[in-house]
């Protein structure tokens, strides 16, 4: 099926919009909402905080020519890592993971290398890798494909390769494997950028457009709209249910799709904006990011200056979370009960990486190799709860950097 037609209809569509932007220039009255925290997405935001920081060390003591990392190298990774703790005290928290020995050389020099489970759970990573490739390479495609020169720059993508579930070094190994489909390129500035090769029309289809479809096959036709998972108590409200009717009566926009010609000021506009946040959410892993991550590729994207307010004001489709001293944004419709509700191979393989790394805990807490029920996990509902002397209102958000 071809969701956007040729060049002619896309041109035709944007030249509609430009005719009725003054009948879709900021006509919606919008809710003010208080922000709701979720623990549930919360526990997950800081547990996999730690997860991922093991993830990357282990990868860097591979990398290592020397086949481990000492305790001065890694000493000013902490902020790198997303920690709360010194990297050292962290590494030594994890001894099913990271082997601690002294240098070789100067012995009051603390060392760690990988134990053999950390050498088991790597090759099994390894291998979904390369089962999984393909999906890797569509993932990679699909985000260049939605940036407005179809090009990204690589300082901004590196630090999404755990999100996204490229692999360790995807620039020398992922992108050099398939030189039709990526090219490695220069911007004017000499920064080193990523470009796809050519367009691909079969990836030009977001996850809400793919939902629809199966929507139609069993229901027949329907409009787009988005998930939408409101904090308890905020989709009863009639004056949140008519803002979101409003919304989702507006024509939906592609995040694949050229924007230039929406006005940018536009409740249209806004609406695309909520569509391109939604797919690049939907295309990580984990089906969440840090703010600084896309604000690394807020140009190219097409979004505005203070996009974050995005996310507040629509909390039935985002959860925007500021745990572990960053900002994370989470697709709602994504969990369900505190888990995926349809987990990436990789993102089952990671739990497992995890169950490890809180075994390994217990061993140093108690002497004795015991699992013990997770206290944070939630078998019901989500808990949410109004913050009510730390409200996060839209007025109120920061769009500066994490600190």
């Amino acid at each position: 099926m071809n969701h956007f037609g040729d060049k002619n209809c896309v041109f035709q569509f944007l030249k509609l919009c430009h005719h009725h932007q003054q009948q879709w220039r900021r006509s919606i009255v919008k809710v003010r909402l208080k922000w709701v925290k979720n623990r549930s997405l919360d526990h997950i935001i800081d547990k996999e905080t730690d997860l991922k920081a093991a993830c990357l060390l282990k990868d860097a003591v591979k990398r290592s020519s020397a086949g481990f990392l000492t305790a001065k190298s890694v000493a000013d990774w902490q902020k790198l890592l997303g920690l709360t703790v010194p990297v050292l005290r962290f590494l030594r928290r994890y001894p099913s993971l990271f082997e601690e020995f002294p240098h070789p050389r100067w012995p009051s020099l603390p060392c760690f290398r990988l134990t053999d489970t950390a050498k088991l759970l790597d090759s099994l990573e390894e291998e979904i890798h390369q089962s999984h490739e393909n999906d890797a390479v569509e993932r990679l495609s699909k985000v260049l494909l939605m940036m407005r020169t179809k090009t990204a720059p690589l300082h901004a993508l590196q630090p999404l390769k755990w999100d996204l579930g490229l692999p360790d070094c995807f620039e020398k190994t992922l992108i050099l494997k398939f030189p039709e489909q990526f090219q490695l390129v220069k911007y004017p500035n000499g920064v080193s950028g990523l470009k796809i090769s050519q367009w691909r029309e079969d990836l030009a289809v977001s996850a809400l457009q793919k939902m629809n479809e199966c929507r139609e096959s069993k229901r027949g036709k329907a409009a787009l709209v988005f998930p939408m998972r409101f904090p308890r108590g905020y989709g009863s409200q009639k004056k949140v249910r008519s803002w979101m009717e409003e919304f989702e009566k507006l024509p939906y926009i592609s995040p694949y799709a050229d924007c230039s010609k929406i006005d940018p000021e536009s409740d249209l506009m806004e609406k695309r904006v909520v569509g391109v946040l939604h797919e690049f959410l939907s295309l990580s892993i984990h089906k969440k990011t840090k703010r600084n991550y896309l604000r690394s590729l807020r140009q190219e994207l097409s979004l505005p200056h203070k996009f974050t307010r995005i996310f507040t004001r629509y909390p039935g489709i985002f959860y925007l979370s500021l745990k572990c001293k960053t900002t994370t944004v989470t697709l709602r419709e994504a969990y369900q009960s505190g888990k995926l509700v349809d987990p990436h191979p990789l993102a089952r393989h990671r739990d497992k990486f995890y169950h490890v790394m809180r075994t390994g805990l217990l061993y140093r807490a108690k002497g004795a190799l015991v699992e013990e029920a997770d206290p944070h996990a939630h078998g019901g509902e989500d808990s949410e709860e109004v913050e009510s002397s730390d409200e996060l209102c839209e007025d109120e958000v920061s769009d500066s950097e994490d600190e």
